[in-house]
């Protein structure tokens, strides 16, 4: 039995999947430069019930790795991973992220923040905030007046 559960755990190792070096495709007629950039590493698992692991580094320092597996409430995929390169201005770029039902979630100190709220109102907004408040309060009231009616004294008689 013991043998048995040995051979089942040799095959299974060699039946694994091993990593073949990807090469890159011919560059675009339509890239900045005709430079060719060599493919480091490129791994995918891919698993029966759905679940996926990709890393994928090139030579010109760009890096991605993503994990994903499926959602048994709605059959959608969840997502997280990670890219990295570099700007051509030099600065660093990481990025992490989520994918979720809630859609792609992005993270990285380069991507712009709205300022956290309170936050201070323009004077200008503000007056514009009263002159509508006063606008809907004669509104309110006009309506108010129109909305009571004496009953027509020519209801019911011939023309």
């Amino acid at each position: 039995m013991k043998l048995v559960i040995l051979v089942t755990l040799v095959a299974a190792a060699f039946a694994v999947p091993q990593s073949s070096r990807y090469e890159a495709p011919a560059a675009s007629p339509r890239a900045d430069s005709g430079e060719r950039v060599a493919i480091l590493r490129d791994d995918r698992i891919m698993e029966e019930d759905g679940r996926f692991n990709v890393e994928f580094e090139a030579e010109n320092g760009i890096h991605f790795a993503k994990s994903g597996s499926p959602d048994a409430a709605n059959g959608a995929v969840i997502q997280a991973g990670q890219y990295s390169y570099t700007a051509p201005d030099g600065t660093p770029v990481l990025v992490k992220f989520v994918a979720n039902e809630n859609g792609f979630q992005p993270e990285s100190d380069l991507l712009p923040v709205a300022p956290e709220f309170p936050h201070p109102i323009p004077q200008f907004v503000l007056d514009q905030i009263a002159f509508a408040a006063e606008e809907d309060a004669r509104k309110g009231s006009f309506e108010r007046q129109a909305s009571v009616r004496v009953p027509s004294t020519s209801y019911g008689s011939p023309q």
